[in-house]
């Protein structure tokens, strides 16, 4: 049990990446990017491209995923949804904006990449073991290190960005009032797209780090897609310490529902799951009613 709990922390620890993209669109814009897991697949094919295929480095291959989905949020912001909201005088046009995005990135992605499954070299070889695996004991390879690392290196960085600096605190004037954070010379449109592109470039971190370890194809963006749901709703909408704390409980549920039961049951039994606990905490642990 000890080695399914080292696993869970693991993928928590990316899955926690995840859902602070999608609750950082989601608290500044109000907005549920649909298409956070179909960035977050763009972010894995482009590591996988520049990492697996041309040879260069890991940390080349990370930074090219994060700047090339930052540019996708900027656009999809830019050219998408920032129209829509101006315009919309209903929540469901900017709902069904972000499921088309969604649908275009995934079709896309088919036509260019197909539907093969691609893996990309080990990024560190060699494996820590820690007492004996017959009685219980745990088997961390050092390439998991590395990405539950590097996991937590750009969440603390993202929190400290948010919290310390300029643009971090216009983020949060943003998120709680609009209106006010303008009245204080806040440029509205140009934090909000920044939130976007920095929202999208963890989903791409994310799939850049997680391609390492399951590989990528072009189907993989819905799941994450519901993943992340699962997280920030768990968690709290549009709260940074529901995100982490969603993405961490999920990874731990999923490492051992696939260690004790067969996946297709493991994520019946965590929907289920979902719904009771919402039943009685509708807002998530840590979210506060809006709207």
């Amino acid at each position: 049990m000890l080695q399914v709990m080292v696993n869970g922390l693991v993928l928590g620890c990316v899955y926690a990446l995840i859902a602070l993209g999608l609750t950082m669109v989601f608290s500044i814009m109000r907005v549920v990017n649909f298409a956070h897991g179909q960035m977050f697949m763009l972010g894995a094919f482009i590591c996988y491209y520049v990492y697996g295929q041309f040879g260069m480095p890991f940390w080349f291959g990370l930074l090219s995923a994060a700047a090339a989905l930052a540019m996708v949020g900027v656009a999809f912001n830019r050219f998408f949804f920032q129209p829509v909201l101006a315009n919309a005088t209903r929540e469901e046009n900017s709902m069904l904006m972000a499921v088309g995005t969604a649908l275009l990135l995934e079709n896309l992605a088919l036509t260019v990449f197909g539907e093969k499954q691609r893996g990309v070299p080990a990024v560190a070889d060699g494996v820590w073991v820690f007492g004996d695996v017959a009685e219980g004991g745990v088997i961390l390879t050092h390439a998991n290190a590395l990405v539950a690392a590097l996991s937590v290196v750009f969440i603390v960085a993202l929190l400290l960005f948010v919290q310390y600096t300029r643009p971090g605190r216009a983020l949060r004037a943003v998120a709680q009032d609009k209106e006010a954070a303008r009245l204080q010379g806040v440029n509205v449109k140009a934090t909000t797209t920044l939130g976007f592109a920095i929202g999208a470039a963890l989903a791409g971190l994310a799939g850049a780090l997680l391609v390492t370890v399951y590989g990528v194809n072009s189907g993989v963006g819905t799941g994450y897609s519901t993943k992340a749901f699962i997280m920030i709703m768990i968690g709290g909408a549009g709260v940074t310490s529901g995100a982490i704390v969603g993405g961490i409980l999920l990874g731990f549920a999923e490492a051992i529902g696939y260690d004790l039961l067969p996946g297709s049951v493991t994520y019946l039994l965590i929907f289920v799951g979902m719904i009771v606990f919402l039943i009685f905490k509708p807002n998530g642990l840590y979210g506060k009613p809006w709207g």
